[in-house]
């Protein structure tokens, strides 16, 4: 067990109602003029829009707005917000949303106090020295942005989907109210629940091997999102299981499931391209790709993937055969994506092949042209990364 460092400081407000205390957190952390970041539609038709500009103005508290997130946040709302921000003299956002709202906010934030171009943080070139601080009013659950260090934005000018980590960008506070998920499509809560299980996946799969509580720990997050999602597929309304995959989001991704390893992360990096490219569904992208990169590295720890197998998708043991009983495991998390109504195959996320252009462009990118590897389990190079994805075609 590798020594390590926690840091999750977020506080977490949870359960029915809990939006109801956003105007007063928002005081708690120094915030006097907010900017209001959401996405779109939904955001307005829910009536959650409303609602929070309503609390912050009882306050007493100004605020400016600006919406307009997609997935896979834009480089280029980013900057409209740092502009704004500057020119309204803005001390705190509020980001009402999941994943890409929050990621959006967060490099707003990174944005606001630096001179030069905002890129430059992802592209290597500076790191953030500051950050506005944030909140979150949680909306889906998938992510785990709202308690984690990392920020992914996508510069639309090339398309180029990048992450970076800094502690500064950590929200200050998250509220976290279940029944605002109750109207998500079914797609979307599928999706939220894989890159929720991938996030601990990616964690979990590593050369370590005496992390006894920690795999404990993960094994039931993987069970419990496992057992939840599908019963919220049947049952949209049912406010005990929302209320495990909304939690489970978040301890997935505050660096808990991996303390005392190292994570790999390869599959994140593989289909931040698919995304970047084809601008699809991350959590469907991760579906897409996971078995084959799964089978591609089984070799480097079959025993890790048998107690995968068993401890989490409930394969039988096969004491004589530990390849077998990993392969059995992979084969029921694709048998799972598919219950949920996930792709698979890049054929099926795509609804067409991919070129062996297409595959050779996106293992240059995430290769950074065979400048880095990706992942830990088994250290990928650009051939390898082409060969996983022939291997998802």
């Amino acid at each position: 067990m590798k020594d390590f460092n926690f840091y999750a400081p977020t506080e977490i407000v949870f359960g029915r109602q809990a939006e109801e205390q956003v105007a007063m957190l928002v005081k708690r952390y120094g915030g006097s003029k907010v900017l209001v970041h959401f996405g779109g539609k939904s955001a307005k038709r829910s009536g959650l829009l409303d609602k929070m500009t309503t609390l912050l103005t009882q306050a007493g508290i100004e605020y400016v707005m600006l919406g307009g997130v997609v997935p896979n946040p834009r480089l280029s709302l980013v900057k409209e917000g740092v502009q704004l921000c500057r020119e309204q003299n803005v001390d705190f956002i509020l980001a009402i949303g999941g994943g890409s709202v929050i990621d959006s906010a967060k490099a707003i934030g990174y944005g606001v106090g630096y001179q030069g171009d905002t890129w430059d943080f992802w592209m290597g070139k500076a790191t953030p020295a500051s950050c506005l601080p944030i909140g979150a009013v949680l909306t889906i659950p998938a992510a785990g942005s709202e308690m984690s260090n990392s920020c992914v934005i996508t510069n639309d000018a090339n398309n180029d989907k990048r992450g970076i980590n800094s502690n500064l960008c950590r929200c200050k506070f998250c509220i976290m109210n279940p029944e605002r998920t109750f109207t998500l499509p079914a797609y979307q809560t599928a999706a939220g629940a894989t890159d929720i299980m991938m996030h601990t996946m990616e964690r979990y799969f590593t050369q370590h091997q005496d992390m006894t509580l920690t795999d404990a720990m993960a094994e039931a997050l993987l069970r419990t999102v496992k057992d939840s999602a599908l019963e919220v597929m049947r049952n949209p309304l049912d406010y005990r299981h929302r209320a495990q995959i909304m939690w489970a989001g978040s301890l997935s991704h505050n660096d808990l499931m991996e303390c005392g390893s190292t994570k790999d992360f390869a599959t994140h990096k593989l289909e931040h391209e698919l995304s970047a490219m084809f601008d699809v569904t991350h959590g469907a992208g991760l579906a897409a790709i996971w078995g084959s990169w799964a089978r591609y590295v089984l070799p480097g720890n079959e025993a890790r993937f048998a107690r995968f197998a068993v401890n989490v998708m409930g394969v039988d043991n096969d004491f004589t055969d530990t390849k077998r009983t990993a392969e059995k495991g992979i084969e029921a998390v694709e048998s799972f994506f598919e219950q949920l109504g996930m792709p698979i195959s890049i054929h099926q996320l795509l609804g067409r092949d991919i070129t062996d252009d297409e595959i050779a462009e996106m293992a240059r990118r995430a290769s950074h042209d065979e400048q880095i590897t990706l992942g830990n389990i088994k250290v990928l190079k650009r051939d390898d990364m082409v060969a996983i994805y022939n291997m998802a075609k």
